[in-house]
């Protein structure tokens, strides 16, 4: 073997955060492999492994309350989406901010935001049905935002899976309103655009 194969075989992950770049370097055999992301990107990866726990948190308490089986279904769904948000910090070297506790979040806005959301959805089956819906419409807004920010495939493939993902958990609530007599009107977003995901 020679002296770049062992000083490469030696070499540990390095993270070096410069300005508005974040770049991470990671060893494989035989092969060094930089990676690169905008601190945009970096930002937007960072909050969505939280926004998805949220999703999933909210749920798993509203199911405790009502014991739907809604909210039981796409917790379990939440949180596969939340552990591919972790996957892709772990590939670029990132800090995972979220902590293992149900309901608790690094990020002060999501905190606020949980807190406010499991308030409304205690009140009644239907209230917990409408901050489902929410949350879905939320979401879809801000991975397109995120979608819209980073030039990577990998980070495009994964938020237009959650994307999609998002849709149908959309459809499912807006399904259960409707079996409780109730028409849901989109909060956030266009009620073009949310005609064209429910089918309308």
């Amino acid at each position: 073997m020679n002296l770049a194969s062992l000083l490469l075989r030696a070499a540990v992950i390095g993270v070096l955060s410069t300005g508005s770049m974040v770049t991470t370097t990671f060893i494989v055999p035989e092969l060094a492999v930089a990676a690169t992301l905008s601190a945009t990107e970096a930002a937007d990866l960072t909050f969505q492994r939280e926004e998805e726990k949220l999703a999933r948190d909210v749920y798993l308490t509203l199911y405790d309350k009502w014991g739907a089986q809604a909210f039981s279904n796409i917790s379990g769904s939440e949180q596969r989406h939340t552990d591919i948000m972790l996957k892709f910090l772990v590939k670029y070297g990132l800090p995972d901010p979220a902590q293992s506790a149900i309901g608790a979040f690094t990020n002060t806005v999501l905190q606020a935001k949980y807190d406010e959301l499991v308030a409304k959805g205690m009140l009644s089956y239907v209230d917990g049905l409408y901050v489902g819906a929410y949350i879905e419409e939320l979401d879809m807004i801000d991975l397109q935002h995120a979608i819209d920010n980073t030039k990577r495939v990998d980070l495009d493939t994964a938020y237009q899976n959650l994307l999609e993902g998002s849709k149908n958990h959309l459809r499912a609530f807006v399904a259960n309103l409707e079996a409780q007599g109730i028409s849901y009107t989109p909060v956030l977003l266009s009620q073009k655009l949310y005609n064209a995901i429910i089918g309308l």
